[in-house]
């Protein structure tokens, strides 16, 4: 690695701004399409702009771009000009010292080097573009850049395409769930009744002091502390841990938690022990004898209720479901006995599912271990010795 240069990112190439947007300048539809993070990774979503900008606030296909606000990281643009956002950045190349994708390669492998200096348990990661044009990597000649992208292109196809197979795996076992979940929520029958939400359930629980002697020791938990869709519970800490202040509900194994911020997050809970909820948790109390606890946790998922519940909460600020509309939701519901053989059979489907959804991850996260392995071996100047036998070795582990 005698000849690799240690160069600034700055001095190979200068990261362009994108353009901030007020939200009357965002159209259903328009001349050009605005790429904001959401697009970059996985939201179909488009707005659209009739603006027109000078010639650095677009970009165009084969553009390399780096998002640099909450979700993070390299995209070689692959589509028609679009407007990119401010989040955005527009790479502009010194393209006689670095090329495109030797650089591509080295903002991945960087990502995870950004994500480690945080820590891991950091959520919203931001860089700021002189700290960006500061960092350093180290710089092989052009040949040696391209022969290295040669050996990372030729890796990565497989493993790619596996982690792609692997997230279409994933996603085929939640929508197989969600269509069942939805198929029970929308049949009727002999008997059914139709009732609101507040015929059904209740809240009875008052707001308390977390730093009371018989509250300060039990659990909380947040909107943060649930997983959109699972009804898991990650990272729960005691009110005393959490040094907490302000007002909180009780609530108790009879309850159902529903997080009443962006509904579209599907939030919601059956805990088996007492402790304190946030004040933008709802602790539902289902009556006994009219409603099941587990259907009722069921229904909270389902997506006639989300759609429901997404309706009632469109606002400037934060997306909120007030109680009033959350209480005037209407179903028609099955016999005490009817809701708990169907929540059986979807607490038992939703296992399964659950089951295979570890899998899939945990495959995934095993591919994206190899291929940070590639990439560290090959921006450490490793990369260089192998040979291909060593290679296909690597690209079967």
């Amino acid at each position: 690695m005698s000849h690799w240069q240690t160069v600034a990112l700055g001095d190979v190439c200068t990261l362009l701004n994108g353009r901030a947007y007020k939200k009357n300048e965002l159209l259903s539809e328009g001349k050009y399409p605005v790429l904001r993070v959401g697009n970059f990774f996985s939201n179909r979503k488009w707005y659209y702009s009739d603006l027109e900008l000078e010639e650095n606030k677009y970009c165009d296909n084969g553009d390399l771009l780096y998002a640099w606000s909450a979700s993070f990281g390299p995209r070689i643009w692959e589509g028609e000009k679009v407007i990119y956002h401010y989040h955005i950045w527009k790479t502009k190349l010194d393209d006689k010292r670095i090329n495109k994708r030797f650089l591509y390669y080295w903002f991945d492998w960087d990502t995870n080097q950004i994500k480690s200096d945080h820590g891991a348990g950091s959520t919203m990661i931001h860089v700021t573009k002189s700290s960006m044009e500061k960092r350093k990597l180290r710089l092989p000649p052009l040949p040696e850049q391209k022969r290295i992208v040669a050996i990372l292109d030729k890796a990565f196809e497989g493993i790619d395409t596996a982690i792609a197979n692997t997230e279409k795996n994933l996603a085929n076992a939640r929508e197989l769930f969600e269509s069942v979940l939805n198929q029970m929520f929308n049949q009727t029958g002999e008997g059914w009744v139709e009732h609101s939400m507040s015929d059904i359930c209740k809240i009875t629980s008052k707001l308390v002091d977390p730093r009371e002697g018989e509250y300060i020791d039990l659990p909380h938990v947040g909107a943060g502390n649930m997983e959109s869709g699972t009804g898991g519970l990650v990272e729960v800490k005691t009110a005393r841990e959490e040094k907490l202040i302000s007002g909180k509900f009780v609530f108790d194994e009879s309850m159902v938690l529903y997080s009443k911020i962006r509904p579209y997050l599907m939030k919601v809970c059956k805990p088996d022990f007492v402790g304190l909820c946030s004040a933008d948790v709802y602790p539902l109390s289902p009556i006994p004898e009219k409603l099941d606890r587990s259907y009722l946790f069921y229904l909270l998922l389902s997506k006639h209720f989300t759609d429901y519940a997404i309706s009632g909460s469109e606002r400037a600020g934060m997306p909120k479901v007030n109680r009033t509309h959350l209480f005037k939701y209407t179903l028609n519901l099955p016999c005490l006995e009817k809701q708990r053989e169907y929540a059986k059979k979807i607490e038992l489907m939703s296992n399964e599912v659950q089951m295979l959804e570890r899998l899939y991850t945990d495959k995934r996260k095993s591919l994206i271990e190899l291929k940070q392995s590639i990439l560290n071996k090959a921006f450490s100047g490793e990369l260089t010795t192998i040979k291909d036998d060593e290679l296909r070795t690597e690209e079967v582990a």
